[in-house]
């Protein structure tokens, strides 16, 4: 069984044992939703994501779960007053499990819901991103999922310049892979693209929601390894960062460079923008 807990306002806590083993090893999943209007948006791709990576770690949960959550939800969105636009959380962990990493065979996990208000949104103009020195390694057997252990983004985040938005991590091999909290998608000798999805940290539910518009418009989006030496050559044609709370957004420069700004990257800001699937 599921225990769902929801903190009550926008600062009010919720009570966790000091056992649970989200706390202990990060072992559990979350799910950032932007709500706009009151309604929370892609809430059947972020609930897709988070039963994929429950069954992936055997963490027992259903839809039902999540459907209960998300209810639960609608009393936290009518308490901020109609502040807009709002984040909504959901985490999940495996719940209580005593010492040692092995999980219990019988587990009852957690899964907490809050409401937040939104970040500063970055400018529509676009905005600077550094190169982080933190290498990002993905385990394939994590790969995809937004897992509780972030502390490669976390260490990271922290080397963030104050005059960039955010730092694009490389994998092994020196390839750019996604940004802290952002996916990347870029195009590239006329066609999009984004890094192998296979290779990245999280699935992005953005990207998706994208890949599924373009589609209607009979484009395709592909998937390859993007260096940082392609970003100056003549094929490129400019580079987007992504993810469901602030939609799309071009980087104008890249580790103090300049990149291309063509009109064409409005494309991806405005399917960003119009997300049609509601809850």
């Amino acid at each position: 069984m599921v225990r769902i807990l929801a903190a009550r306002g926008l600062t009010d806590p919720v009570t966790v044992p000091g056992d649970d083993r989200g706390l202990s090893y990060g072992d559990g999943l979350f799910e950032t939703i932007l709500v706009r209007r009151g309604r929370p948006e892609l809430v059947q791709a972020h609930c897709r994501r988070m039963l994929e990576g429950a069954g992936r770690l055997r963490i027992p949960l259903e839809q039902a779960d999540l459907d209960e959550a998300l209810d639960q939800a609608k009393s936290l969105i009518r308490q901020a007053n109609g502040q807009d636009p709002l984040v909504l959380k959901l985490l999940l962990t495996r719940g209580s499990g005593g010492r040692g990493y092995r999980a219990p065979q019988h587990p009852e996990p957690r899964l907490l819901v809050s409401v937040h208000s939104a970040p500063p949104m970055p400018s529509a103009e676009g905005v600077a991103a550094s190169i982080s020195e933190v290498p990002l390694t993905v385990n394939p057997l994590l790969a995809g999922i937004k897992s509780l252990n972030r502390l490669e983004q976390v260490l990271a985040s922290e080397q963030i310049p104050d005059t960039c938005y955010e730092a694009v991590m490389k994998g092994d091999r020196g390839d750019l892979r996604e940004g802290t909290r952002t996916a990347l998608l870029y195009r590239w000798q006329g066609q999009w693209m984004t890094p192998p999805r296979d290779q990245v940290a999280v699935n992005s539910v953005m990207v998706g929601h994208v890949e599924r518009c373009l589609g209607r418009n009979g484009e395709s989006l592909l998937e390859a390894p993007l260096y940082p030496e392609q970003c100056h050559q003549e094929g490129f044609g400019g580079l987007l960062l992504l993810n469901s709370v602030i939609g799309a957004v071009p980087v104008r420069t890249l580790a103090g460079r300049r990149l291309p700004l063509p009109e064409r990257l409005a494309t991806i800001v405005d399917l960003a923008k119009h997300v049609e699937e509601f809850r």
